[in-house]
């Protein structure tokens, strides 16, 4: 059944109990693919980097490659997981074309990781456990290009080319449990859960987990029962959503498209859905199979996975600080409260802000201009604050001349401006444009004269004690110096020449 016409997000809530579960897939960041010696480095000329292994050849034997094990339990130790102590990799048959050897190689009912949970922290300080099903080893696919339909989909393409570089690239698909409880906020608990889970991944080192670049993709299962109902509904599945605002997204648009579907009497389709970031919308893919379809079996080629249990522990008092620890930390080391770091939490800008830190910049400064221009700049354009083309260093680069007297935070500003716009480094804007902060005492002054000989009647009421008014007369020093001016300077001057004490 179509539906050109969604419910409201209230109406949708009114009626009906969101039910999701999460599916994040992450590519580990191994010098060589999980079965074979294969290289994963980006950017190769396509099908350079196969083997008969990866290819799926007649005769090719894989081999499990350790580092993806050991990054695995690390995975699932940082999700409280229990680690199994005996498990093995299975078949997961299907013909597909960007899978060479017509199966995956993956785990099926004996994973690696399983039973554990994450809690996370919603924007108002809540805090939301989200049950872990299990964390399991598997690989990744080839990559098919459809070349000349107007969506890049296959739908309408006149022909594919198909890359088997990514095949057999290690990932980790973590797997919750059905998450209730959420009601409306269910779209912010999705967002909130791949965003923590994505810092978590980036602390323990096993991946860069950059979603914009397919390294971290989460699959969002959704289904609605009404009100007081226990059993779950059919559930959708939107496939490979790549930012975290696209998370929420999808699962905001599929609550209102279900409750569309089953307010006008129609049956939810279990399927997959492919998510538009254009428009925030899903459109169907596929009938979804159930895991009886892909005729799971044990993998005959690789023996089972065996973890010792000091091997365990050893990596589990190896584990760095996670992400909730360490928050805690720089929140009081910047001496900030609860609010404004889940302020900075929520706008992406933890990392930043230590980089610049790290950089050169005080924390407050750090704060105050990734909070401030920059996160306005993000919110005007629709893009993560990490998305905009400056660098923690050119951030502190401009605190620092800031620091220095040399700029003004209204320079500062047009700085950022200049850097956004691809003018070059901080240093180099300033010299294009001509930003410097005014610092000469001798311009300085016959600006202050100017504006004290223009301005007589305001310069009169400063003598006689209305000192508040001098900000007319920095006013008109700042206008004469095109804002080039530091303006605490400026009073003093005017100050000084009137006779003023400050």
């Amino acid at each position: 059944m179509t539906v050109t016409e969604l419910v409201s997000y209230e109406d949708a809530l009114a009626a009906y109990d969101p039910v999701m579960g999460l599916e994040v897939h992450v590519e580990l960041g191994t010098k060589t693919k999980m079965f074979c010696g294969c290289s994963t480095e980006l950017g190769a000329e396509p099908n350079s980097q196969t083997c008969p292994t990866c290819l799926g050849m007649p005769g090719s034997l894989p081999v499990v490659n350790a580092i993806g094990v050991e990054s695995a339990v690390k995975i699932g130790l940082a999700l409280n997981c229990e680690i199994a102590e005996w498990c093995r990799f299975a078949r997961k048959n299907y013909f597909y074309p960007d899978m060479p050897k017509n199966f995956q190689t993956s785990q099926y009912d004996e994973p690696i990781a399983f039973n554990g949970y994450l809690d996370v922290q919603l924007e108002d300080g809540e805090i939301f456990r989200v049950q872990i099903e299990r964390a399991h080893m598997e690989e990744d696919t080839g990559k098919s290009l459809h070349v000349g339909g107007a969506t890049g989909r296959i739908h309408g393409a006149s022909h594919s080319l198909l890359d088997y570089n990514r095949a057999g690239i290690p990932l980790i698909e973590i797997v919750t449990k059905p998450i209730e409880g959420a009601g409306a906020r269910a779209p912010e608990v999705a967002k909130a859960y791949v965003a923590e889970l994505r810092e978590l991944i980036k602390a323990l080192g096993v991946s860069e987990a950059r979603m914009e670049q397919g390294q971290m993709r989460c699959d969002v299962n959704l289904s609605l029962r009404p009100h007081g109902r226990e059993k779950f509904g059919t559930r959708s599945e939107t496939k490979n959503v790549n930012s975290l605002r696209s998370v929420e997204r999808a699962a905001r648009y599929e609550i209102q498209r279900h409750a569309a579907v089953l307010n006008s009497g129609g049956t939810i389709i279990q399927e997959t859905r492919h998510f538009h970031e254009e428009d925030g919308s899903t459109t169907s893919g596929r009938v979804k199979e159930e895991a009886e379809d892909y005729r799971y079996f044990p993998e005959p080629d690789l023996v089972p996975i065996a973890p010792a249990r000091d091997w365990v522990a050893e990596l589990g008092s190896s584990l760095p600080e996670l992400p909730r620890v360490r928050r805690n930390r720089l929140r009081e080391q910047w001496g900030v409260s609860e609010h404004d770091m889940q302020s900075i939490l929520n706008a992406g800008a933890v990392d930043l802000i230590v980089a610049t830190i790290d950089a050169g910049a005080d924390a407050a400064s750090a704060r105050k201009w990734w909070m401030g221009e920059l996160a306005r700049r993000s919110n005007e354009d629709g893009v993560e604050l990490a998305s905009l083309p400056i660098t923690p260093a050119q951030v502190a680069r401009v605190a620092q001349l800031v620091a220095a007297g040399d700029l003004n935070d209204k320079l500062a500003r047009q700085v950022i401006e200049g850097v956004l716009a691809g003018e070059g480094d901080p240093d180099t804007v300033v010299d294009k444009r001509g930003l410097k902060v005014v610092s000469d005492e001798g311009a300085l002054g016959a600006a202050v004269d100017e504006a004290i000989a223009g301005n007589a009647a305001i310069a009169d009421k400063i003598r006689g004690g209305k000192v508040a008014a001098v900000g007319a007369l920095v006013g008109a020093v700042m206008k004469t110096t095109r804002g080039q001016a530091d303006a605490a300077r400026v009073k003093e001057l005017i100050l000084q020449k009137l006779g003023v004490e400050g």
